[in-house]
């Protein structure tokens, strides 16, 4: 009996060591979590903002990721030490679980005093750098930019531009990496009617993604919304929902033409991961009633076709 019980034993471990295996590693990627501002609440209608936060930190929690990249506005001033509570909580429970959380600065970080919101989110996230910074997970780089030019000087901005290029080709170069990610704060695309679309971004970001051989994915936020871009064969992904302040968006139109204009989910984050040479993309939305989430659009990006 204790023979076959060992034996049972380990033919369970066996078959949890091949089922951990063959998951393949997933990359969330999240943007705009900061709580509403009063000011904000004049314009646009709340909706349970905070809860919407929060379930969105567990759920991540939950799927256990090799890393969550936030995308800006983070917080709601990053200047004010005790906005921040909340998401200490929150990157603080996702460290104690093994889950590293990485972010670029948003408008909201630098708003009022830039100097000392950076310096708060330099202690939060201690891996940012001004100029740039890439993390690699399965073989996929992402790039993270800082969108906020209105704070930046002349100097700073030639340096990150700079900076990426290289970075870009340098990723292109190298056989370890399959495929390529891009993310900032503000969005190149965007239909929202309460902030624009940034011309600096589609001046400065978007060439050398577009150039760029492995470079399959842009990810902004800014306009809290779902929106879905495909510019020159490449994907642009809005992905603002992380419990801002929902915003309303103008009629799709032939400029600024979204593939996903049928899918707006007022909450949500995202879910990647490669697939040999393909991204899987899946987009995972809060229910209206605040009963859990479910999966929303999800496709595949092949870099076969690029």
């Amino acid at each position: 009996m204790k023979v076959s019980r060992w034996l049972f034993i380990l033919l369970i471990g066996y078959a949890q060591a091949l089922v951990a295996q063959d998951k393949k590693p997933v990359i969330a990627f999240a943007s705009d979590t900061q709580e509403p501002m009063w000011i904000e609440k004049l314009l646009l209608k709340p909706d349970h903002n905070l809860e919407a936060t929060k379930m969105i930190f567990t759920d991540v929690d939950s799927l256990r990721p090799k890393a969550l990249f936030i995308l800006g506005d983070v917080v709601s001033l990053g200047k004010s030490k005790s906005a921040w509570r909340n998401i200490d909580h929150y990157i603080g429970q996702a460290t104690k679980d093994s889950i590293p959380v990485y972010a670029t600065l948003g408008n909201h970080e630098v708003m009022f005093n830039a100097k000392r919101g950076t310096r708060n989110f330099k202690v939060r996230f201690p891996a940012y750098d001004p100029a740039g910074y890439t993390e690699i997970v399965d073989s996929v780089a992402v790039v993270l930019l800082n969108s906020n030019f209105a704070a930046m000087s002349a100097i700073e901005i030639t340096r990150q531009d700079n900076w990426y290029q290289a970075k870009l080709n340098a990723l292109d170069s190298d056989p370890a990496i399959k495929m390529i990610i891009v993310g900032c704060h503000h969005s190149p695309y965007t239909n929202s009617t309460i902030v624009k679309p940034s011309e600096n971004v589609r001046q400065n970001f978007v060439p050398p993604f577009i150039r760029s051989k492995k470079a399959v994915l842009f990810l902004s936020g800014h306009s809290h919304n779902f929106e879905r871009f495909k510019e020159q064969g490449k994907y642009f992904l809005v992905i603002g929902g992380g419990g801002g302040l929902h915003q309303p968006l103008r009629a799709n139109n032939d400029d600024m033409h979204d593939l996903s204009a049928d899918y707006k989910p007022a909450f949500h984050y995202l879910e990647v991961s490669r697939q040999g040479d393909q991204l899987q993309v899946l987009s995972r939305r809060l229910k209206p009633d605040f009963s859990g989430f479910n999966n929303g659009l999800n496709f595949r990006i092949s870099t076969a076709t690029l």
